[in-house]
């Protein structure tokens, strides 16, 4: 068996519709592979595959996850992918491995009417936080690079902060305040959410489990944004146990002590 186990997530998207208008083309939308957690079989640590997760019930598209058990690779997965490890998708015979050309993939097939249209509408919001990954995992090695990780932290909490063109009236002479805002680039969440949210959230976890770090209680604008996140069941019900993300960094937590 190339799968060690079936996450059906399709059972909780209640009145959602198929990647296709005819229910009968249903089979040629295949699978979402991904890594397997710590027991082998659960969701495991990635980003990118909550990523996909999130763009995809976003979208209202029913689908299938699959878990692969890296440790017992199976042979007829090389087959599929050669070299390549998850998250990937298969779709009508062909196998879709990079995240972006899969988000882009969904992006301009799955489009209004049918499908919400995702892409973030300010091109600022597709950057925001951009760097802030790359500082975690620097730090999360070398606790010296803490002051370059709340820098970046400090960027992306100003970002959120800032109001968008469509909450300042123009009319007005009047300071427009601080953004109100539940997400990037609006009240709504886009591409830019999906591709940030799950390592902010890693953030959160990992650098308070093994270093003792939180996101400054000033960082208002971050932890809001976060919040609102929580609220949301296409971040909360695609996210893996906070012990996988903990696992996940469970090397590197002992080569830094």
């Amino acid at each position: 068996m190339l799968y060690s186990t079936v996450v059906s997530l399709c059972l909780r998207l209640k009145q959602f519709k198929s990647i296709f208008p005819d229910e009968n083309k249903q089979e040629n939308y295949e699978k979402i592979l991904i890594m397997a957690g710590s027991d082998g079989e659960s969701i495991g640590n990635c980003p990118f595959s909550q990523r996909l997760f999130m763009i995809l019930w976003l979208k209202g598209v029913i689908f299938n996850v699959t878990t692969v058990d890296l440790k017992r690779k199976p042979a007829d997965l090389q087959d599929l992918a050669p070299g390549t490890n998850p998250p990937f998708m298969t779709f009508n015979g062909e196998v879709l491995v990079d995240v972006n050309k899969i988000e882009e993939f969904l992006e301009e097939r799955l489009v209004p009417p049918q499908y919400p249209k995702l892409a973030a509408k300010h091109p600022e919001s597709n950057t925001a936080g951009i760097d802030v990954f790359a500082k975690f995992s620097a730090y999360i090695k070398n606790p010296r690079k803490e002051k370059a990780l709340l820098k970046s932290l400090k960027r992306l909490d100003e970002y959120l902060q800032t109001p968008l063109p469509e909450e300042i009236d123009a009319n007005s002479v009047e300071d427009p305040g601080a953004s109100t805002r539940s997400f990037l680039d609006g009240p709504d969440l886009t591409l830019a959410d999906c591709n940030l949210l799950p390592k902010l959230h890693i953030i959160k976890i990992v650098a308070r489990k093994y270093r003792g770090f939180e996101i400054p209680a000033d960082m208002t604008r971050i932890w809001r944004y976060l919040n609102n996140a929580y609220q949301r069941e296409e971040f909360m019900n695609t996210c893996p146990a906070e012990r996988e993300i903990e696992f996940a960094y469970l090397d590197v937590a002992k080569k830094i002590k």
